[in-house]
C-alpha cells in the first residue's frame, strides 16, 4: 500500500448502522493511514463529538435513531469538518437536499472502496487550505462592503451580517475572490482532481453563497452565471492584512 503521508493522523468518523458496511469502510480507510472511529447510532456520534472532532464524517442516511438528513443539517450548523453522505438513497432530490444542507459529497451504495477513499481525500484537499490558515488569519478580502477572512471561514456584511461558512463554501468563495471579474468553469471552481461526476454540487454551493451575499439571490449581482461557461464574481476585490484578534466572533446566521 502506498504511503500517503498527508493523511497521517486525519480522523474520520463513520456513522453507519450496518456493521459489515462499517467494517469495509474502516478497513480501507485504516489501510490508507486514516484514524477511524465507527458509530452505529447518531447518539453515539454526538457523545463522541463532545470530546473531540474529526476532520471528516461519513454519514449513512438510514439510521435507527434519527433521520440522516437531520443529522447532516445539525452537523453542518454546529461544526466545520467535512461531511460525506454514503447511502443507498439514489433520488436526485435526496442528493440535492444533502448538498443544500451542507454535505461536501454524496456517494451511493454499493460503492467501490478505492473511489470512497478518493472522495474522502478530495474533501480533505478542498477543506485543508482554509483550515490550515486558521493560526494566522491575517489576510482578508474586502469587496462591495463585505469582508471575508479565509483563516476563520468568516464572512461579514455591510449591514452587520456575520456568517460562519462551511469549509466548502469558504474555499469556493476564496477562489472567486482570488479571480474577480473572470469567468470560472466548474472544473476551475472545484479543482480538476476534486471534480465529482455529480458536479451539481458546484451549483448548489454557488446558490448557498448567493443566499448570503445577494439582496435578491434570484437576480444575483455579485456572483453571475455565464451560461454555457461558468460563473463570474462581478466585484473589485482588495486583499488586506488584518490581525486575527481584531475580527469579531462569527455566528451562523439563521
Amino acid at each position: 500500500m502506498q504511503d500517503f503521508a498527508w493523511t497521517a493522523k486525519r480522523r474520520v468518523f463513520i456513522l453507519e448502522d450496518d456493521a459489515e458496511v462499517a467494517r469495509i469502510i474502516v478497513t480501507i480507510l485504516d489501510e490508507f493511514g486514516f484514524d477511524t472511529e465507527w458509530f452505529a447510532r447518531s447518539s453515539e456520534l454526538n457523545a463522541a463529538l463532545q470530546r473531540r472532532a474529526p476532520d471528516l464524517c461519513i454519514i449513512d442516511l438510514m439510521l435507527p435513531d434519527a433521520d440522516g438528513m437531520d443529522v447532516v443539517r445539525s452537523l453542518a450548523e454546529r461544526h466545520h469538518f467535512g461531511l460525506l453522505i454514503l447511502t443507498c438513497r439514489s433520488y436526485l432530490e435526496d442528493r440535492v437536499l444533502g448538498l443544500e444542507l451542507g454535505a461536501d459529497d454524496y456517494v451511493l451504495k454499493p460503492f467501490d472502496p478505492r473511489e470512497l477513499v478518493a472522495r474522502v481525500r478530495s474533501i480533505l484537499r478542498r477543506c485543508a487550505p482554509v483550515q490550515q490558515q486558521s493560526g494566522a488569519a491575517t489576510r482578508c478580502a474586502h469587496f462591495c462592503g463585505w469582508v471575508f477572512e479565509p483563516g476563520a471561514n468568516r464572512l461579514g456584511g455591510p449591514a452587520g451580517q456575520e456568517w460562519a461558512l462551511s469549509a466548502a463554501e469558504a474555499r469556493l468563495l476564496q477562489i472567486f475572490l482570488e479571480h474577480p471579474r473572470r469567468i470560472l468553469t466548474r472544473e476551475q471552481l472545484c479543482g480538476v482532481r476534486d471534480l465529482s461526476p455529480f458536479d451539481r454540487g458546484v451549483d448548489v454551493r454557488v446558490s448557498r453563497l448567493r443566499r448570503k451575499l445577494e439582496a435578491d439571490p434570484e437576480r444575483p449581482r455579485l456572483i453571475k452565471t455565464v451560461y454555457g461557461a461558468g460563473y463570474l464574481l462581478a466585484a473589485e476585490v482588495e486583499w488586506l492584512n488584518q490581525p486575527a484578534a481584531a475580527a469579531p466572533g462569527a455566528v451562523r446566521a439563521p
